[in-house]
């Protein structure tokens, strides 16, 4: 199938399923975005997807989207990828969301460097819900804590919570996942902490994101679904 019909399909799914949704919308006005997951792939495959209408990709590595960024301007540049210490002041001139953040550590020295930038770097909060070792993430628990940690820094702004499921055989069995991530998402919003602007719930991957969107997700992060099979 072509990208042009890839993407029309899953639009469509997204728009069937917001129409069935019964979970209230987080942000009334946002919608779901289409993040497409651009981790090994080139330009001219990218510039594919953005005339059929993707407007975000997300990558995996800094440098990476350096190279990307710079073939690419004009497209919304995500980082849903770990990010390591030591390529935090790229990541902020380069990402307009980031959505990995795992660690008090790791958001004060994004605080710092956007500072050191006279910006503010809008962010998320990764939650490896479902505790796995494999997976970066804060735990469900530390979540207000780091939110209310994040309220105090000046040069960085709460936009939300991310998540990885697991890898289920069916999608069904990742909605305890996503259900709880909608719950953290307003636990942590009705704590009001001053300078946050919560207003994304990333989650849901090709295989479980019209699960996702049924659970209250705005932002599905889709690679495969769009691209195919990674070429390595």
């Amino acid at each position: 199938m072509s990208i042009r019909n890839c993407l029309n399909q899953i639009q469509e799914n997204i728009e069937k399923t917001l129409q069935t949704r019964t979970v209230p919308p987080l942000c009334p006005d946002s919608g779901v975005k289409l993040l497409a997951i651009t981790k090994n792939q080139g330009v001219p495959v990218i510039e594919e997807a953005i005339r059929n209408g993707i407007t975000a990709i997300g990558e995996n590595r800094v440098q990476e989207a350096l190279q990307k960024h710079a073939a690419l301007p004009e497209v919304e540049l995500h980082l849903v990828g770990h990010l390591q210490t030591n390529k935090v002041k790229q990541a902020v001139r380069l990402f307009h969301l980031i959505h990995s953040i795992d660690s008090e550590k790791l958001v004060i020295e994004v605080d710092k460097a956007a500072g050191s930038f006279n910006t503010c770097q809008d962010i998320l909060l990764q939650v490896n819900v479902a505790g796995e070792e494999t997976k970066y993430g804060v735990t469900p628990q530390e979540v207000i804590s780091l939110g209310r940690r994040i309220s105090d820094l000046e040069h960085v702004r709460l936009c939300g919570l991310m998540t990885i499921a697991p890898y289920y055989e069916t999608p069904e069995e990742a909605r305890p996942i996503f259900s709880e991530m909608y719950q953290l998402f307003k636990e942590l919003e009705s704590c009001q902490f001053p300078g946050h602007h919560l207003k994304w719930l990333s989650m849901g991957m090709t295989n479980d994101y019209i699960v996702a969107v049924e659970e209250g997700a705005n932002i599905v992060r889709i690679g495969t679904g769009i691209f195919g099979q990674r070429q390595y």
